[in-house]
């Protein structure tokens, strides 16, 4: 007896299942939810994804997503340029800012060293940070990767590279958990974290 199959649903579906923390049951919710769609809504729906493709890019200093040239952080003449908060993840960059605590600028390296996943540094944007500095007044470097294996790689990795240019570089106070992420950390613990941090 042949199974029940319709390739568009199916296709769908699998579309959805390879988005991160999504399983199968998930994905079949989400794609009969498209069903569920009216046209236009559908539509609008698929036009989001293609313009968030289109338009979304690198900000120009600092490598975080933006629509424009600058990102607002590198928009907003308020911000201390002296200070760099080097992330992983742009998603770092909105959990450091619902803390309200950090005013300076940010550097996203969309990613961290780990050779056993084919991640080397010049799959980084660590070229971009150290041409920042380079052409800048930055007087501190705050290490922001996550407190993983991986992370804690990239930040000693990093460190090394800024020593010799008379940067000050410092590492996150251990208030986020080990094996955390920075997304999932409250406010309470990341503020803590920024002002405890010490230098490398």
């Amino acid at each position: 007896m042949p199974s029940y199959n319709v390739a568009p649903l199916s296709r769908l579906i699998e579309q959805f299942e390879r988005l991160p923390g999504i399983g199968h049951k998930s994905a079949q919710r989400l794609a009969y939810y498209v069903l569920g769609l009216s046209k236009e809504g559908a539509a609008n729906f698929a036009n989001a994804i293609l313009e968030a493709h289109e338009k979304i890019h690198y900000c120009k200093v600092c490598c975080n997503l933006t629509d424009q040239e600058l990102c607002p952080v590198c928009r907003d003449k308020d911000r201390d340029p002296s200070i760099i908060c080097v992330v992983e993840d742009p998603r770092d960059v909105i959990a450091l800012e619902r803390t309200h605590e950090f005013n300076a600028t940010y550097h996203v390296l969309h990613g961290a060293i780990s050779p056993l996943n084919g991640v080397g540094p010049e799959q980084l944007c660590i070229k971009e940070l150290l041409a920042r500095i380079g052409n800048s007044e930055v007087q501190e470097v705050i290490m922001a990767t996550n407190p993983t294996v991986e992370g804690e790689a990239t930040a000693m990795y990093i460190s090394r590279l800024l020593k010799p240019l008379g940067v000050k570089v410092t590492r996150l106070a251990y208030g986020i958990p080990v094996g955390g992420d920075l997304e999932y950390a409250d406010e309470v613990t990341l503020s803590r974290a920024i002002e405890g941090r010490s230098e490398i």
